[in-house]
């Protein structure tokens, strides 16, 4: 584990300061984009319209196992072909698990909210907005734009931080892309409509469970950045709201980072969405907090974010401390 530990601070580092370059991703093919290939592959062989919803669901199940294994497999191979190259084959490592990390872009693509906010309007917001949440952006007014910021910044550091590093302390590169594959399924077929419901399901429940260490680890870590970027009390109502509201949010995970945002910026979250026009009802978090979000949040948002980043990265070389031997 401390070998896995020393490239995972090594490669927070690399993606806090490099990110995701779209130069890059212009000439190769990201690694979630074979998954998502993979994914397609499996769900035109094993969803179709005549399957009754018992061989739907039984394939789903089929499906998931199938490329979790070959995920875990492949990282098995990797690491191993790594350890071949020394030094170089370290580096790699490196790279590829901040290929994995979201640290960056994320920070990247709700700054530009807020740019966006300031520099064209509304407008502007909701064509950056668009590009994070898969809410009608037409349906958004200033503060919804922000808040609907807000929401995808604490899920995200969650789900696309928190949770892939986990995975990778605690069984490295199989368990990261095997994490990373799951999460890439739920995305694609683990939502509620005709199609996925049923073959979809595996995957939903699975991720649900692979992301239940990490989301509240996630309120920690952000109460943590709100001490760094705002102060005492606003970490205190981090916790307070988080521990209090997470169970408001629809996901049994979504809403710790979400709730722990809420009340470190002591803003509403949440609440009635529209997702191609369905309206979702939910109930706001920290229903107390202001009720209309601003651009000045989002931006505070990010530094709390980056925080909870660098407190990540803290607790990762304090384990790898106290696991080296003396």
């Amino acid at each position: 584990m401390t070998g896995n530990l020393v490239v995972l601070v090594l490669a927070l580092l690399a993606d806090r300061i490099v990110g995701d370059p779209p130069w890059l991703w212009r000439r190769l093919p990201h690694p979630v984009v074979l998954f998502g290939k993979a994914i397609s592959v499996m769900d035109g062989w094993l969803n179709r319209p005549r399957f009754s919803a018992r061989t739907r669901r039984r394939n789903g199940v089929v499906a998931i196992v199938v490329l979790l294994a070959a995920s875990a497999v492949a990282g098995c191979l990797l690491h191993a072909g790594f350890a071949r190259l020394g030094l170089f084959g370290i580096a790699a490592e490196i790279v590829l698990v901040a290929v994995f990390l979201a640290q960056k872009s994320l920070a990247d693509h709700v700054a530009a909210v807020a740019a966006g906010l300031r520099r064209d309007g509304l407008a502007g917001g909701r064509r950056a907005v668009s590009m994070i949440v898969g809410r009608d952006p037409e349906t958004l007014d200033e503060p919804a734009v922000c808040r609907a910021a807000l929401e995808s910044l604490a899920e995200n550091f969650s789900d696309g931080v928190v949770a892939p590093a986990f995975w990778y302390a605690v069984f490295g590169l199989p368990g990261l892309l095997a994490y990373k594959m799951l999460n890439t399924a739920d995305s694609m077929i683990g939502h509620k409509s005709e199609k996925y419901l049923d073959f979809g399901w595996a995957s939903a429940r699975l991720d649900d469970l692979a992301n239940w260490p990490a989301a509240r680890f996630s309120m920690l870590l952000l109460a943590a950045g709100a001490w760094l970027a705002v102060g005492r009390e606003a970490a205190s109502n981090a916790v307070r709201i988080g521990l209090r509201d997470s169970g408001l949010h629809r996901s049994p995970n979504s809403g710790w980072p979400e709730a722990a945002m809420a009340g470190a910026l002591d803003v509403q979250l949440t609440g009635p969405r529209i997702y191609g026009g369905i309206k979702v009802s939910e109930p706001m978090m920290n229903g107390a907090g202001r009720s209309a979000a601003a651009v000045g949040d989002v931006e505070t948002g990010i530094g709390i974010f980056n925080g909870a980043c660098s407190a990540l990265a803290c607790c990762a070389l304090a384990l790898l401390v106290l696991l080296l031997p003396f």
